[in-house]
């Protein structure tokens, strides 16, 4: 019997995108990367592909979503970034040798130094998250309004007032239960 696993929430920012794999922190949670093989998928969306992955990177990838997420979480509410979290993207972006490459269409891809290294991708979206928290970006992180989701999220809108991660899933859904409020008044 094959089993349904939910899709992945694309974004356009690697480490913010990361953090989605996990979904709902606040209601009931929904893990997109249950699995080793579900890792190498969303990583392959990404450009990141690698050949294998063990229980043990997978959850290494889970440490260092968890991290960004934490420190992402502080950045956005101005709080001071947790030692811990620093640390484990820190380590995993050290760790990492991967080397940005130029196509010839004028675009940055990946080199991962060998193609099951899932530690290069992790290292790569770790230097993402780096240059996210850090402030080196243009754009602001914020915290999703949903009260059962709130997931850090960059934003890039003009008017840096973006009030959803997503708006087809949060904002819709949130929406919605306004109008169904507003029609049982």
């Amino acid at each position: 019997m094959r089993v349904e696993l939910p899709d992945f929430r694309l974004g356009s920012v690697l480490a913010t995108s990361f953090t989605g794999t996990l979904s709902e922190r606040h209601g009931e949670p929904v893990e997109r990367i249950p699995t080793p093989q579900r890792l190498i998928d969303w990583l392959a969306v990404y450009g990141l592909a690698v050949d294998s992955c063990t229980t043990a990177q997978l959850e290494l990838a889970r440490e260092l979503r968890e991290a960004i997420h934490a420190a992402a979480t502080a950045a956005a509410s101005r709080d001071p970034l947790p030692g811990s979290a620093v640390q484990v993207i820190n380590d995993r972006s050290v760790q990492g040798r991967a080397a940005a490459v130029l196509t010839p269409e004028g675009e940055r891809r990946w080199r991962l130094s060998s193609a099951s290294r899932v530690e290069d991708a992790l290292g790569v979206i770790a230097a993402d998250a780096i240059s996210i928290i850090s402030g080196e970006r243009d754009g602001r992180l914020a915290l999703c309004a949903s009260p059962t989701c709130r997931a850090a999220f960059f934003d890039t809108s003009q008017s840096r007032t973006r009030r959803w991660c997503d708006m087809n899933t949060c904002g819709n859904r949130q929406k919605k239960a306004r109008l169904k409020a507003k029609q049982r008044a």
